[in-house]
């Protein structure tokens, strides 16, 4: 059952190693938890999933291994293929770990002590309903635990068990899921720079509890509240083909708001031109130039652009290729005055990579911002962040 776990997983696309999954029989082993099945899910969940945006595939897959199961003292004990876990070692396991498994006298030897010790581990379980001669362990079809589960099954002999798994609530951070203003939030905090610039004051607890412990009466610390000092330049790209991408601009326009306190947007349609504006319902009267965006804003700004890069190439190419206007320089000059102004710039694009290579203007988009277009979504969000992190 534990090696259908770990192959499901892998399967499922969850990086996990086989030296992770020893970690966890050995924190089996050493009896860390209390072995109730809900102790199972967050020790297994702990030491296998290292990136968040894998959780909802490893509920799935811990579902879907462990349904119908009463007990899981014998699974736990169960014999581990000696083979298979030699050829997956190799893969694996560094060279430092190998040499302390030959210390011991070999492979074999390793395996058969751990398998010892799990199946001794596991008699110490054995009782009315586990390890618990009252009956009162999670385990086991008479077994009774005021929070326990009962996997495979919608609700305990004593009506009181949640699956904690079947809950799912981290399914919207997939990557290949829909964003939502909530997990744009979250890829959006890995561009982060702090500082306590004073403007407001937050308590300060490890240095109230040392103040009142040190004077004998409560002495109440505050400290400049940290703000995140990354400076944000956003460029929106409105009308035409972007009607169709209004929802998840919008959730990414309101989480951005959130986390960029210190941001500034603009929009444009298609392509950069001499002016944008900040007004969609005034565009043509209140246009601001572009050179005054260019020279108005320090250099350290980190810039975005959010469009879907859909257009006739002649757009971007050529003086007068607007649909709009009659612009005397191309777009792609004030597309490349902009990098040359800003050290980091990406484009996010909402439309699904995997049609990217079917749209010429695309492409073109891609070489004006240096190859640091990425798809909206989770993913190509977190690589985008990671890139203007630099």
């Amino acid at each position: 059952m534990f090696m259908r776990f770990f192959t499901e997983l892998r399967q499922a696309k969850v990086p996990v190693t086989l030296k992770e999954y020893l970690m966890l029989v050995e924190a089996l082993d050493k009896a860390v938890i209390d072995r109730s099945v809900e102790d199972f899910y967050f020790l297994s969940r702990a030491a296998l999933v290292k990136d968040e945006k894998n959780l909802d595939r490893f509920d799935q897959v811990f579902g879907r291994v462990f349904r119908g199961m009463e007990e899981m003292g014998d699974t736990i004990a169960g014999d581990i293929p000696a083979e298979w876990l030699k050829r997956m070692s190799d893969s694996f396991l560094t060279d430092e770990e190998k040499a302390q498994i030959e210390a011991m006298g070999g492979f074999e030897k390793f395996i058969e002590a751990l398998q010892q010790r799990m199946r001794e581990e596991s008699q110490k379980g054995e009782g009315n309903g586990g390890s618990k001669p009252d009956g009162s362990s999670p385990f086991g079809a008479n077994g009774y635990h005021p929070e326990g589960q009962r996997i495979g099954q919608d609700k305990g002999r004593h009506g009181r068990a949640v699956k904690v798994w079947d809950k799912r609530e981290y399914k919207n951070l997939d990557d290949s899921v829909e964003l939502g203003t909530r997990n744009i939030k979250v890829a959006l905090r890995r561009l982060r720079k702090w500082v306590r610039d004073g403007s407001e004051d937050e308590l300060d607890m490890d240095g109230t509890i040392r103040g009142t412990a040190e004077k004998g009466y409560l002495d109440i610390q505050v400290r400049p509240e940290r703000r995140n000092k990354i400076s944000v330049l956003l460029f929106l790209d409105i009308g035409g083909s972007m009607d169709s991408h209004i929802k998840v601009c919008e959730e990414l326009f309101s989480a951005a708001r959130t986390e960029f306190k210190n941001m500034e947007f603009y929009y444009f349609h298609n392509c950069l031109y001499e002016s944008v504006w900040k007004d969609n319902r005034r565009r043509h009267a209140e246009k601001i130039p572009t050179w005054d965006v260019l020279h108005r804003f320090p250099k350290d700004y980190k810039v975005i652009f959010v469009g879907d890069a859909t257009m006739s190439p002649y757009e971007i190419t050529y003086p007068g290729g607007s649909v709009e206007h009659w612009n005397e320089e191309p777009g792609a000059v004030w597309l490349d005055r902009l990098t040359q102004t800003f050290e980091h710039v990406i484009w996010l694009n909402p439309t699904a990579q995997r049609h990217w290579e079917h749209t010429p203007s695309v492409e073109v988009m891609r070489q004006l911002v240096r190859d640091r277009m990425y798809p909206l979504t989770l993913d190509g969000l977190d690589k985008a962040m990671r890139e203007l992190s630099r």
